[in-house]
This record gives C-alpha cells, sequence and structure tokens, in this order.
C-alpha cells in the first residue's frame, strides 16, 4: 500500500507532495478502485431492504480514497505534468472509465437505487438529501442503468475511448505550446513592447542559452507581443503559430481527435436516448434544452451585433489613419484596439501594471473577501506543494475556526497547461459528524518576476485572478453534508456565478484603494484614473460579445447536432463563425482543434454558460451596486444561499432566495453598453 492510499498525517489532512513518487500512482489507483468495488459489494450483499442510509449515503462516501487520488494525479497532470505522468494518465483513465461504467451500469446496485428513489415521497428527507437521492438516481439512470447488455457493453467501449482522446487531444495542445517559439535577434523587432516584457523575453532566451529574446505561445509572453509590438509581419507570424495548435496534419494534429470526440458522444447519447450530446448535457443544467441556449445565444448576437459592427469600422478607420492598414486582420486586433482604447481612454496597461503588483493583488483579494465574509488568510510554510512556485494559506474564520486550505500557482512553466483554472484537492463535507474543510486551488499564468521588477499584472490579469478567486470562495466557503453536492459542484451553468461576481470589486474605487498601489512609492492609484477604467469597460463590449457568442455557438454546432456528416473541421467552423465573424478568415488556422474547454475540460454544450452566468453576475452586482459593494446584509445572503450551498438545491431556487427575484438582462446590456 502506497502512502497515497494513507490518511496523510501532515497539517490539515494535506498532500505530502515532496513524498510522493510518481511511480507511486499506478498501484495506488489500484488498489483504490478494489477498496470502493468492495464498498459498493457491501451494499449489493445487503440483504435488509434499501434505506437512504444505507444505500445513498453509503455509495456516496463509499469512493473518497479514490476521488482524493484522482484529484491529486489529475491536478498534477494539468499543473506540473512529466511523460510519465501522461503514460500513466493514458493507462489510468481507461481503468477509471471502466470502473465508473462499473458502478453505473451495476443492476443489482441500481435496483436498490431505485426502490429508494421510488419511496422518496414518504422517507422525510431534508433538501439536501432530497437532491442527492434525485442526482444519484439520474446517474445511473442518464448513464446506462436501463439499457440492455449489448448496449451497455457498447457504452464501455465509447467511455474508454472518450477518456483516452481528450488527454491525447490536451498532450497534443501542450506540446504544440511547448515546442513553439519566436526567437528575435533584433531589438528594433521588439518596437512598442515595454521594458518589462523585453526583460521577460531575454530572461525566457537565457534560460535556454539563447542570445536575443524569445516569445512563447503562453499567454504571458503571446498576448503582450499581439498588444504592444509594432511589427506587424511579426505578430501576424505569432498569431498564425497560436491559430495552428493541433492543426499541422502532423503527429500532434488534433483534427480527427475533435471529430471521433464528436461523433463519439453523438453516438452515446443516441444509445441513451436522447437526440443529441446536448440534450443529454442540458438536461442537467439551468438552461434544460438546446433550442433555449439557441435562443439566449441568438438573442444576444443580436442584440451585440450592430454595435460589434460599429465598433470594428470605428478600429478598422484607425488603423488605416495610424498605418494606412486597408486590411485589418486579426492579428492586427489587440494592437489597434490597445492604440485606440489609448487615445480615447488616455489609459494603458503600461501604465496600470506598476499599480497591480502580484502580491499586492492577491492580499487585496484577501482584504475583500474579509470584509464580505469575515475570512483571513494566513500564509503558511508548513503545507507541502508540489512546485516551489505554490503558495500554501491557511483560512480561517473570525473565531479562528479553519475554513479551508488555499494553494496558489501563479506563474508558467514547461508541464503546465495554459490559461488559469480552479480545483480542489479535497472537497467539503460532513462525515461522522466531522465537518472536513476543503483543499482548494487556483492555477494561473502570469508574468514571472524578473532580476529588475516583481510580477506586475495587466488589469485584465487583475481580473482573471479575481475570477479563479471567486471559484475558490464558492469552494472554501462550502457547508453541505455531501462531497458530490458541494462547492463548485453545481450545474455548469451557475458555476461561473460567484467567479464572474467577483470580477466587478475591480472595477470599484472603494475596492482597488484596497490594495492598487504603486510597486516602487506605495502611491494610491489615482482616482481618476479609476473613472477611466470604469469608463473603458464598455470599450469593443460589442466586439467581445460576439467572440463569447461565437465560442459558444461553435460549441452548440459540434454537439447539438449530429456531427456524422461532418467530414472537414475547418470547413464546419468556418461555416459557423459566418454569423459572428468581423475579421477575414485565416485559412492555417483552425479554433476546433485547441478548444480544450470543450474537447479536453467539462464545458461540452456549455461553453455558453460564461454568458449565462454573466446575465446573473451582472444582477447580482447591481444588487450590491443598490446600497453598497461592501453591503454585510447582502453578503451574509450571498453566503447563506449560494456561496456555501452548492448543488444542494436547484440554482435558480438559490438565486432567488438570494435576490428575491429572477434575474434578467438588463444589467448585463446596460453595463456593456449594448442598449
Amino acid at each position: 500500500m502506497t502512502i497515497l492510499n494513507q490518511r496523510f498525517q501532515t497539517p490539515y489532512g494535506t498532500a505530502p507532495f515532496s513524498k510522493i513518487n510518481t511511480s507511486d500512482f499506478p498501484a495506488a489507483f489500484t488498489t483504490a478502485i478494489e477498496k470502493a468495488k468492495a464498498n459498493i459489494d457491501t451494499i449489493c450483499k445487503n440483504n435488509t431492504p434499501p434505506t437512504f442510509e444505507n444505500t445513498i449515503e453509503t455509495l456516496e462516501f463509499s469512493g473518497l480514497e479514490l476521488e482524493r487520488i484522482s484529484s491529486l494525479f489529475f491536478n498534477l497532470n494539468a499543473a506540473e505534468t512529466t511523460e510519465e505522468i501522461q503514460q500513466i494518465a493514458q493507462k489510468v483513465s481507461p481503468l477509471l472509465s471502466e470502473f465508473s461504467n462499473d458502478v453505473a451500469l451495476n443492476q443489482v446496485l441500481f435496483e436498490k437505487i431505485k426502490s429508494v428513489f421510488e419511496q422518496k415521497d414518504d422517507l422525510k428527507l431534508t433538501t439536501e438529501q432530497q437532491q442527492l437521492l434525485e442526482k444519484k438516481y439520474k446517474s445511473f439512470s442518464r448513464n446506462g442503468a436501463l439499457l440492455n447488455f449489448e448496449d451497455k457493453e457498447k457504452l464501455r467501449a465509447i467511455d474508454k475511448s472518450l477518456s483516452r482522446l481528450k488527454l491525447t487531444f490536451g498532450e497534443h495542445l501542450l506540446a504544440e505550446t511547448n515546442r513553439y517559439e519566436l526567437h528575435i535577434t533584433e531589438e528594433s523587432d521588439l518596437d512598442g513592447l515595454p521594458e518589462d516584457e523585453k526583460e521577460a523575453a531575454k530572461l525566457r532566451a537565457e534560460q535556454k542559452q539563447k542570445k536575443g529574446w524569445i516569445i512563447s505561445l503562453d499567454y504571458p509572453s503571446y498576448i503582450p507581443f499581439m498588444k504592444y509590438a509594432k511589427n506587424r509581419k511579426l505578430r501576424k507570424k505569432l498569431a498564425c503559430a497560436f491559430g495552428k495548435k493541433g492543426f499541422h496534419n502532423d503527429a500532434l494534429d488534433n483534427q480527427n481527435i475533435v471529430l471521433e470526440i464528436a461523433n463519439l458522444r453523438q453516438q452515446r447519447a443516441t444509445l441513451l436516448g436522447y437526440k443529441t450530446h446536448a440534450h443529454y448535457v442540458l438536461e442537467e443544467r439551468m438552461a434544460k434544452t438546446p433550442e433555449k441556449v439557441m435562443h439566449f445565444l441568438n438573442d444576444l448576437l443580436e442584440k451585440a451585433t450592430p454595435f460589434a459592427k460599429k465598433e470594428f469600422e470605428t478600429l478598422s478607420a484607425f488603423s488605416k489613419k495610424q498605418d494606412g492598414i486597408e486590411d485589418l486582420q486579426k492579428w492586427d486586433s489587440a494592437y489597434y484596439s490597445e492604440q485606440l482604447k489609448k487615445q480615447l481612454f488616455d489609459i494603458d496597461d503600461t501604465q496600470l501594471k506598476p499599480y497591480f503588483k502580484l502580491e499586492n493583488v492577491v492580499d487585496g483579494a484577501f482584504k475583500i473577501a474579509n470584509i464580505l465574509f469575515g475570512l483571513q488568510f494566513e500564509e503558511s510554510n508548513d503545507i507541502d506543494t508540489y512546485h516551489e512556485d505554490v503558495m500554501t494559506y491557511k483560512v480561517v474564520d473570525k473565531n479562528a475556526n479553519l475554513v479551508a486550505v488555499f494553494y496558489a500557482d501563479f506563474f508558467p512553466r514547461k508541464g503546465k497547461r495554459s490559461g488559469a483554472w480552479m480545483t480542489s484537492f479535497k472537497p467539503q463535507y460532513i462525515l461522522n459528524n466531522i465537518n472536513e474543510r476543503p483543499h482548494v486551488s487556483i492555477v494561473c499564468n502570469f508574468t514571472k518576476p524578473t532580476k529588475t521588477k516583481p510580477s506586475l499584472l495587466t488589469f485584465n490579469e487583475v481580473t482573471t485572478l479575481f475570477h479563479e478567486f471567486g471559484h475558490a470562495l464558492h469552494g472554501m466557503l462550502a457547508n453541505t453534508t455531501y462531497p458530490s453536492l458541494s462547492g463548485t459542484s453545481v450545474a455548469w451553468d451557475f458555476v461561473e456565478l460567484p467567479s464572474q461576481l467577483m470580477e466587478n470589486w475591480c472595477y470599484e474605487k472603494e475596492a482597488l484603494s484596497l490594495f492598487a498601489t504603486h510597486y516602487k512609492t506605495g502611491e494610491l492609484i489615482p482616482m481618476e484614473w479609476i473613472d477611466k477604467i470604469k469608463a473603458a469597460e464598455k470599450f469593443q463590449q460589442g466586439m467581445q460579445t460576439l467572440r463569447q457568442l461565437s465560442f459558444g455557438l461553435l460549441d452548440m454546432r459540434w454537439h447539438g447536432q449530429n456531427p456524422s456528416a461532418i467530414t472537414c473541421v475547418k470547413t464546419h467552423e468556418k461555416e459557423v463563425f459566418l454569423s459572428t465573424q468581423l475579421y477575414p478568415d485565416v485559412a492555417e488556422n483552425c479554433m476546433s482543434t485547441a478548444f480544450a474547454h470543450i474537447f479536453q475540460g467539462g464545458y461540452s454544450s456549455g461553453y455558453y454558460s460564461y454568458k449565462w452566468a454573466e446575465v446573473l453576475d451582472a444582477d447580482a452586482f447591481a444588487y450590491f451596486k443598490s446600497t453598497s459593494i461592501f453591503d454585510a446584509k447582502i453578503a451574509k445572503k450571498l453566503e447563506a444561499h449560494i456561496l456555501s450551498q452548492g448543488g444542494t438545491e436547484e440554482p435558480l431556487v438559490l438565486y432567488k432566495k438570494f435576490r428575491g427575484k429572477n434575474a434578467t438582462n438588463k444589467a448585463l446590456l446596460e453595463r456593456a453598453g449594448l442598449v
């Protein structure tokens, strides 16, 4: 038995990363699967009549060890992967898929669950217990329990293939990101780039024992170059490399993988009695149907398109006047948008960044969480981590009770996928009268400190940090009995509400005055700049909205119809983008082959949820703004009815309890200036 299969004898039961060997995982998974199977067998062999306690509750806690090991392993695969980890993932994923199917297709177990489900009206269950019972029953009925033997075997094969394909998709993306570099040897090619970005590029080159500067496809390197570099040819070169990820017709190509995943999902949905994968997925979301999602997206598209077209015309005219650009292209977008924004609002990221030192922004997020929810974050040196960059905190309430353990991993590196996300190593739940507190992590990719400067964030990175911190608060403040209903275990189109809501504080004077100080002088950010930041919030919102909608529509066109007739990924994608297209298409680029959210992560048929949750977050923040952004009563309601409740009730019910009414898109449209 490995250390992974034992209760961790560490502060707060945290993972002893430095004592875990990668080679421990295969045996640990095997042991944990055997234990979970034995727990399932105990339920099945129990001769007493099925009850909520001996069936539903026992099943809920039957695989805690396996879930803990899976969380540790797959979080490492995302944030600190190696070839060995990737090889183990390819072997372990089918085993986990097979075990999941063993449980979902266990007829004896399902009959016991069904028996309890049929008695639900007579059991006097709490709201949370009712929700758990319903979710357990549906997780079986929606995942093959009602199929015949032959179809169950087909489902097993599909799930095994999907688990492998999704992993491979992600491995290809990471390899593509790592293998590309734009090596610059002439300093004039960096014209326009801020000095700290030049310094970071030089450091990248030094780390690879090269002279000059290196720009990579990691966001902290890629985005500043696209935003500030005057050299249009190099912007094009970098943008095309970024857009070609998984689209090279080579060993790392993702085109066939995209087609296979889409078709397997369709086959799975058909097997289970659904018209499409989207019909299957959305049944358990707030939106309920693909038709409702499409209506939602198209309604916003109709409202945003006139604004987007006008904004694009303005940008085109500006670029022509500035540099004689006759054909505005995608690689011009960030550059000229930044130039225009600077002209219109007399402010840009180079001015703002000195006021957003990473440590100060983190401290600001902590202060806001303290004012709103009474949380205190105490940096801890006795919690083990998987990399020296990871920071750890003990989170306590005003009575010094442990609320959570918090990990923060901020900088890019070779073994870490791009983007930003929140995750957990352990969920919150109550077992044997002990309220087990969660271990929550946020992972980002911000510019590392250089020899002369600390990590300074762009304003967009500030909102990214607050976004992930909002997810983290959802996990940390969880207070439910059952782990599968805890924290962020909510409907996918509800999960972005806390994260997007937290972004709103980044635009408010009272919040920024807590942390936006110059990293050298300690001077508070000028208040007139905050007014400019707020004014700039509406800048190009039509274009931004169209971009978001294009991703949501692409997702729905892959999953809301039968994809079997699609033979060319690029052709399909090009057709979908026609309704949202502003810039000319780039023939050698493809979005789908790098669309990790839907082909690797959990957002298939769910990318619309970012916009869906924006409606909720704008409405919720309007509630705060009606009194004060630090209104203690509203914050208490937010914690009581949303952040602590996880998936214990339907999202619409929880939101209405918090807000007192249903949300409308009025606040969103007003905030974005789309009225």
